[in-house]
């Protein structure tokens, strides 16, 4: 193998090695602009964008044991990779090509499974992980704040007959 196409290789099964998640993209008809808009749209999940020859993808994935991604090479292909979180990256990445005519999804891989471009769409359509984080926190601490909430109601109740209750009432003696 030439060195030049060495380099390729080992930068392209760098990028997408580190990720425990891939999405191909076909860029058809994309401008430098929309790329541009594509980037700062995944940097701000953690994830970069990056044009690979098929040649070069195909190795990678025989190297990395990936699922038969073959139906990828065909056309210009894209990689987008990175982030930590899966379902953010492929909203943004699904929010970006719903609006391109000719540019599309391909594929995705998750793990070990092969994702179409419908289960890519589907991945998108799910709330972030902060999202669900945050609505598990909120379903764990309701319970505990209606608790709360009764028992200072109760609380307050139960103080209002009560001479501590009256004597908190009366007005302070003025000096």
């Amino acid at each position: 193998m030439r060195p030049e196409k060495k380099f390729l290789v080992e930068e392209a099964r760098a990028r997408i090695g580190a990720s425990n998640h891939v999405f191909f993209v076909n860029f058809t008809g994309v401008k430098v602009s929309d790329v541009a808009e594509l980037r700062k749209a995944l940097a701000e999940v953690g994830a970069e964008y990056h044009v690979a020859k098929n040649s070069i993808i195909s190795i990678v994935s025989k190297e990395l044991n990936m699922p038969d991604i073959s139906e990828v090479f065909s056309g210009p292909t894209g990689i987008i990779s990175g982030g930590s979180d899966e379902a953010s990256v492929a909203k943004a990445v699904v929010n970006f090509f719903k609006t391109r005519e000719n540019a599309s999804i391909k594929l995705g891989v998750l793990g070990e499974k092969l994702m179409t471009k419908e289960e890519v769409e589907v991945l998108g359509s799910l709330p972030s992980m902060a999202e669900m984080r945050a609505k598990f926190l909120s379903l764990l601490s309701t319970p505990a704040r209606q608790m709360v909430r009764v028992l200072f109601v109760r609380g307050e109740k139960l103080g209002e007959g009560s001479p501590a209750a009256e004597a908190s009432a009366e007005p302070a003696p003025q000096a």
